[in-house]
């Protein structure tokens, strides 16, 4: 008989694997014709898919790639309030790439990312993209272009969602651990390089993002104790500016619970809460609106096989995330209203997220997140979709040809 089941793992606060899988398509869901003879027919089914991926995704020494990461995106903020700007981003961006593996456990990629938004004529950008990246274990060292934005499973308040699309590329250097019960990601990305006598500032960020699983192997519940950390500096000593350094620091600790449900429409429940820090570590005193602040970030979702339904609250006193979520600030970030202030902020987000298979390499996203400013008494909406594709095509083995004269 056929059976309907979950594989992968659960992403914290919001699933976003159709952004950072290697197969976008392979999502929540994925049908396995199951032996009804014997207690361990479903384990050794997904046994048997486990080793067909591993086998898919085996590699030579010697392999030449060819790989292609397109991304078309569709963000609309009707917002309306004095903390954030209403305004739409709709573009594309690509990314094709020659991936050799030297040794298999090295993949050396290089190719152009390209970036066009929709109604401008020019490209928003090109840029040239390498990365190095080292397997050892379950470990992997990354240079170059590091695995960015959403692939650190950062929550909203500490890592802006739409990095995704107004800041694609991080380059610096990242470790990233995935064991049993443990995910890490230290990465640092060098975002502004200063020169002698520059008229501008060098410009760093960093963190370390972190969850690990209490919960036994074989239990319905998920447990895990997740620790996020970022941090920013601009500075340096060659400039020609006489502007202060900044240097600012985010926390959030908390626990994300997930509990696996039986049901055909109605797959799991899942808990998610945290708190989050703020520090101005600037020497130069006035540097942000605010020295310190806090916030307080629950999260409960309903996942069913028709879309997942998540209900945010969100209360900040005195927050600032310089790469966070501007939604979740305490310090206006808009055009008209730049000087305004929201000190105690409060906001309750719905979002109806679904994720629409295509096939393996390419999957379709909707979600709508409508939001009450609990403060001002206002309600905004943001609706949006996009399409991931991302594959690999096999040329050949170089490795294994001769040269000529050998």
């Amino acid at each position: 008989m056929a059976l309907l089941i979950r594989v992968g793992e659960a992403r914290a606060q919001l699933d976003n694997r159709a952004f950072t899988s290697n197969r976008p398509g392979q999502l929540k869901y994925s049908y396995i014709l199951l032996n009804p003879d014997g207690p361990d027919a479903k384990e050794d089914s997904l046994k048997r898919e486990s080793q067909q991926r591993r086998q898919e995704d085996s590699v030579s020494a010697g392999d030449l790639r060819l790989s292609l990461n397109a991304f078309i995106f569709f963000k609309d903020n009707e917002y309306f309030n004095k903390i954030v700007d209403g305004y739409t981003l709709y573009g594309t961006q690509l990314n094709p790439q020659l991936v050799y593996y030297p040794v298999k456990n090295l993949r050396l990629e290089g190719g152009v990312f390209l970036w066009k938004d929709f109604g401008n004529p020019q490209l928003k950008a090109v840029r040239p993209t390498f990365r190095a990246t080292w397997t050892h274990g379950k470990q992997q060292t990354i240079l170059g272009n590091i695995r960015a934005n959403l692939h650190h499973n950062y929550i909203e308040p500490m890592f802006n969602f739409e990095r995704v699309m107004l800041n694609p590329l991080e380059e610096g250097i990242q470790t990233i651990y995935r064991g049993k019960r443990l995910f890490l990601d230290q990465w640092v990305d060098w975002q502004r390089q200063q020169y002698r006598y520059s008229n501008y500032q060098e410009e760093v960020a960093g963190g370390l993002s972190t969850s690990y699983r209490i919960s036994p192997d074989d239990s319905r519940w998920t447990v895990a104790l997740p620790f996020q950390f970022t941090a920013i500096h601009h500075g340096g000593q060659i400039d020609t500016l006489d502007k202060p350094l900044q240097t600012a620091f985010n926390e959030a600790f908390g626990v994300e619970a997930r509990y696996q449900l039986q049901g055909p429409n109605v797959q799991a429940v899942r808990f998610n809460g945290y708190v989050l820090g703020f520090q101005d570590y600037s020497f130069t005193p006035g540097q942000f609106p605010y020295k310190y602040g806090r916030g307080l970030y629950l999260n409960g979702t309903l996942e069913t096989r028709f879309a997942d339904v998540m209900v945010s609250y969100w209360q900040g006193s005195r927050f600032i995330s310089p790469l966070g979520g501007d939604l979740f600030q305490s310090a206006s970030r808009t055009v008209s209203n730049p000087d305004f202030r929201d000190p105690q902020r409060q906001i309750v987000i719905v979002r109806l997220l679904r994720d629409f298979r295509i096939s393996d390499a390419a999957s379709l996203t909707a979600r709508a997140e409508p939001l009450f400013d609990l403060n001002a008494g206002l309600l905004d909406y943001s609706f949006a979709m996009y399409f991931n594709f991302r594959q690999d095509w096999l040329l050949g083995n170089i490795g294994k040809r001769a040269r000529v004269g050998q």
